[in-house]
C-alpha cells in the first residue's frame, strides 16, 4: 500500500489555526462503520452516543513547555531545544536547531541553568545533561510547542486551550487533540450517565509532527514513545472486555496506548509501562477499540493510516471529502469524528 493512497486535497482557509471559542462548540462528524451513515453534530452531543455500560479511555498526559531557547556557551549563538522525553536522571534527548552547530561537548544556557550535549543522533537528535531537572527548567523558561502548520508561535490563551481539560501528566509535546473537545461540564454529563472513565498515559512525541517520506506505508517507522497503564486502568478496561462493553477510546494517542499494550501484555491486560513504536495501518485487527473519537489529520500521515485501519481508507477519506465540503476546520484545533 502507497502512501499515495492517504493523500487529500484540503483548502488551506480550513486549517483552524486558532481553536473554537467554547471547546464542545467543535463539530462532530459522526460515521456508522455498520451502515456507512455520515451525520452531523456538534461535539456537545457526544454523550448522545454513550450507555450507562460504556467505558469512555482518554490520555492523561500533558503538554510540557518543551521549547526552550538558549546560548552557547562559547559563541553566545542562539541555540534551541525541544526537550522530547527523559532517558535517565537529567540526561534527556533533544531536537536540536541548528543542528549542525551543536556537537557532542556543547554546553547551552537556559536562563541560570545550563545543558550539555552528550551524544549526537541523526537528524538533529541530541542527548543533554541538564544541570537540574529538566521538567523545571522548561517550566521556568520553556515555551509551549505548537505544530508547525499554525504558522505562530504559541500565545497566552494556547496554555489552556492546547490542555485537555484531564491531563494531569507531563511530558508530551504536543496534545493528544481529540480530548482537546471536552469541556468539565461535558466529563460531568458524561459520569453522571454513567459511563466510566479511565485514564492512560502516552507521552506525545515530535514524531507526531513528521511527514511521512517512504513511498510505502510499510517502510516508515513511527518515532518511540513512553506510555503507561496503572493498575486501576487495567481493572476497569479488563472487567469491560470481559463483560462485552463497549470500549470509546478518545484519541489516536490513546489507541496506540491501548493496543501497544495488549501486544505488550500478550492479551494479559496486566498493568505496564514502557516504550512502544507501534504504527498501525491498514489492514490491522483492533482489541481494545470499539469507538473511536478523533479529529481530522493531515493528508498521507500515520494518523491517518490509523483511523484508516479502523473504519476503511475509502470510507474515511468519504468522509473527509464531505468534511471539507461542509468547511469543517482541521488538524488540532479543528473539528472532531466519531466512528461508531
Amino acid at each position: 500500500m502507497r502512501v499515495e493512497d492517504f493523500d487529500y486535497k484540503l483548502p488551506e482557509e480550513q486549517i483552524a489555526r486558532y481553536p473554537a471559542r467554547t471547546r464542545t462548540g467543535s463539530k462532530l462528524l459522526v460515521y456508522d462503520r455498520s451502515s456507512g451513515v455520515i451525520d452531523h453534530r456538534r461535539f456537545g452531543s457526544l454523550v448522545d452516543y454513550l450507555g450507562e455500560s460504556d467505558l469512555l479511555v482518554v490520555n492523561n498526559s500533558r503538554v510540557i513547555k518543551a521549547r526552550l531557547i538558549g546560548s552557547k556557551d562559547k559563541t553566545g549563538g542562539e541555540v534551541e531545544f525541544l526537550c522530547l522525553h527523559a532517558v535517565s536522571g537529567n540526561v534527556w534527548r533533544v531536537l536540536c536547531r541548528p543542528a549542525r552547530r551543536i556537537r557532542k561537548g556543547t554546553l547551552v544556557h537556559f536562563g541560570q541553568h545550563t545543558a550539555e550535549v552528550v551524544e549526537e543522533f541523526p537528524g538533529g537528535e541530541r542527548l543533554a545533561e541538564f544541570s537540574i531537572d529538566p521538567l523545571e527548567v522548561c517550566r521556568e523558561v520553556g515555551e509551549m510547542p505548537l505544530p508547525p502548520y499554525l504558522r505562530r508561535k504559541a500565545e497566552k490563551s494556547d496554555l489552556k486551550r492546547y490542555q485537555t481539560v484531564y491531563s494531569s501528566s507531563d511530558g508530551s509535546v504536543a496534545a493528544p487533540t481529540a480530548g482537546l473537545h471536552f469541556s468539565r461540564d461535558l466529563m460531568s454529563e458524561i459520569s453522571n450517565k454513567g459511563v466510566s472513565v479511565v485514564e492512560v498515559t502516552l507521552h506525545v512525541g515530535w514524531g507526531t509532527f513528521r511527514p511521512v517520506t517512504a513511498e510505502e506505508v510499510r517502510d516508515h517507522r513511527v518515532e518511540e514513545e513512553w506510555y503507561s497503564i496503572d493498575s486501576a486502568t487495567a481493572d476497569a478496561i479488563r472487567i469491560a472486555r470481559n463483560a462485552g462493553r463497549r470500549i470509546f477510546v478518545v484519541g489516536t494517542t490513546t489507541t496506540r496506548a491501548l493496543e501497544s499494550w495488549w501486544l505488550a501484555t500478550s492479551g494479559r491486560l496486566t498493568p505496564f509501562s514502557g516504550i512502544t513504536d507501534l504504527f498501525i495501518y491498514p489492514p490491522y485487527d483492533f482489541n481494545l477499540v470499539d469507538k473511536l473519537v478523533t479529529n481530522f489529520h493531515l493528508p498521507k500521515s500515520s494518523l491517518l493510516m490509523l483511523v484508516s485501519a479502523f473504519a476503511g481508507r475509502e470510507n474515511i477519506l468519504s468522509c473527509y471529502r464531505e468534511a471539507v465540503e461542509r468547511k469543517y476546520r482541521f488538524y488540532s484545533y479543528g473539528d472532531a469524528m466519531l466512528l461508531l
